[in-house]
């Protein structure tokens, strides 16, 4: 999405004007150039003289130049030819293009083959040859088309990663604040790129997130403007998904972050062994590449598993962190508000007095995650740490609304029941008054940890308000009967479909002292309805609803 080529790229152009047969032996058309009707709103590219175009065919990347023989179980076509670029979305081809048809939970790339050579592909990478393969397009079988995307990615973009200190951050939760909490601390006269859920900052631009961590291609893509727009480092949230389908295989990490592991995608993993095992291979070379740098939680019990995890000798310096005190970056003496958050810094050489705007005990962690990376890279605590104070926070995680109401409220991505624990636990220590909740369920995802977060709110909320989250193709009744499963005090329980009725009634109860978190959705400014996705903002929706209430009075 980020890397494709416009339909206006003169590369894209050569192909749209010389058919398939000419194109094989980088001669002239024969015939009329072709082209596709143009937009309305654009004007018809112009068509490309025949030496011009052969002279483009000939400085274009080709096909052979990203596969290596033992990588090809067998091919159909020529390997020889030119190609404009790689795609693994069929809507996504224009001319000349590589297409990769990869298997998928849902959908199988393969049904989507004639649509992509339709659309102007040359060449196809497929886990197994159609047995009438269309003969203007070479056809390549590899085992595995997923890790063969990722190969692919890095050769034609250049090895971006290679080029960069690129430092992945893993963990099921905590993942978007430590990343962003680590470009903001070791941020100096270079830029810095980011890939995570709510951005993807390459350096010379910032746009909007789609996936937490991309397809490969996409990566690579990314990884490639950061470089060519100057910067020299990365960040980048690493998923148990983008593990586990080959997104970030081969890619070279200066450093790897453990943060934590709770129960969540088990839909996926199954279990959470399995889940582990996935996190671990970011740390044990099974992507490809061992880090340089690990840095591990050692207050969570697979952070201690994970240590023991690495290959001794295999020259991974590891860095843990943590409230324990055998951690190498520690914090101690700890104290929580609402306002900000402080405790002693202590690591090998040295202890500081930090004081931070970020709220909750798991934000020391996520502190003490980013400034640990940081202290392994080579940075000084006493440079970096000042910078903590012009840190605003992260959209959507415990983030403050103020538009005048006398009582606190917060949005809070968290969707776990351990989050929840996390998240209200904190809350409830430093709520004078009442602990109010909005939260939901989403569909299509774990049934087994929504009885589990309806406890985990009933623990500590006053009153809770049960509503929609991302319901996305599984109906409420389902998922509110999986939650009911949980309920232990049903008179602090108000079942709300409408998630906007829900906050609505939520800041009817609220009172001066109390505090109101809306969880589940964070930064999130839509929301999934089976093939329907509607705009919605937690944090929009609560100022819009304070201010209209605070009219009404």
């Amino acid at each position: 999405m980020i890397s494709y080529l416009t339909q206006d790229h003169f590369l894209i152009n050569a192909f749209r004007d010389t058919p398939a047969a000419a194109m094989l032996d980088l001669a002239p058309a024969k015939r009329a150039p072709t082209r596709r009707a143009p937009a309305r709103t654009t004007r018809p590219p112009r068509a490309l003289k025949p030496q011009h175009t052969n002279n483009i065919f000939k400085m274009a990347p080709k096909l052979s130049d990203y596969f290596k023989d033992d990588e090809i179980i067998a091919s159909k076509g020529p390997l020889d030819r030119p190609i404009s670029g790689i795609v693994m979305d069929s809507r996504r081809v224009v001319p000349g293009n590589l297409f990769f048809a990869l298997p998928g939970l849902r959908t199988d790339g393969g049904a989507y083959i004639d649509e992509a050579i339709n659309r102007g592909a040359v060449a196809i990478v497929t886990g197994k040859l159609p047995l009438h393969a269309p003969g203007k397009a070479t056809f390549i079988q590899v085992a595995d088309p997923r890790a063969q995307l990722a190969r692919v990615g890095q050769r034609y973009y250049r090895f971006p990663d290679r080029d960069m200190s690129v430092i992945g951050v893993t963990g099921t939760n905590g993942k978007t604040t430590v990343t962003h909490l680590l470009k903001h601390l070791i941020n100096g006269d270079r830029r810095i790129g980011l890939i995570g859920t709510i951005n993807y900052d390459l350096g010379a631009r910032t746009v909007p997130s789609f996936k937490t961590t991309p397809e490969s291609i996409d990566i690579h893509g990314m990884l490639a403007q950061m470089r060519d727009a100057g910067c020299r480092q990365a960040v980048m949230e690493v998923s148990s998904h983008g593990i586990a389908q080959n997104r970030v295989l081969g890619m070279h990490f200066s450093a790897a972050v453990f943060t934590n592991l709770t129960r969540d995608h088990l839909d996926y993993h199954k279990n959470l062994d399995a889940y582990f095992e996935v996190k671990t291979r970011l740390f044990t070379g099974q992507t490809g590449a061992q880090p340089k740098l690990a840095i591990v939680n050692l207050d969570d019990p697979r952070g201690t598993e994970l240590v023991r995890r690495i290959p001794a000798g295999s020259g991974v310096k590891i860095l843990t962190y943590g409230e324990s005190a055998a951690a190498d970056v520690r914090a101690e003496n700890i104290a929580l508000n609402f306002k900000n958050t402080t405790f002693r810094l202590v690591w090998p050489g040295g202890a500081l007095d930090v004081d931070s705007p970020l709220i909750g005990r798991y934000n020391v962690s996520n502190l003490l995650a980013a400034i640990a990376t940081a202290i392994g890279l080579g940075r000084d605590p006493l440079v970096i740490l000042p910078r903590l104070k012009t840190f605003t926070g992260v959209a959507g995680r415990m983030e403050r609304i103020e538009a005048g109401q006398p009582f606190n409220a917060l949005v809070d991505y968290a969707h776990t029941d351990d989050a929840l624990r996390n998240a209200l636990g904190m809350l409830r220590a430093i709520t004078p008054g009442r602990l109010l909740v909005v939260f939901g369920c989403g569909g299509n995802r774990d049934r087994a940890k929504r009885p589990m977060m309806m406890r985990a709110v009933q623990e500590f909320a006053d009153h809770a308000f049960a509503t929609a989250d991302n319901p996305r193709g599984e109906s409420l009744a389902q998922i509110f009967d999986d939650m009911r499963a949980g309920v232990t005090a049903p008179e602090k329980l108000t079942w709300i479909e409408d998630r906007r009725r829900a906050i609505s009634l939520a800041l009817d109860m609220a009172k001066p002292g109390d505090c109101l978190l809306v969880a589940g959705k964070g930064h999130e400014s839509y929301q999934e309805f089976a093939d329907t996705v509607i705009p919605f903002d937690d944090r929009q929706t609560l100022r819009e609803l304070i201010a209209l209430k605070t009219l009404k009075t």
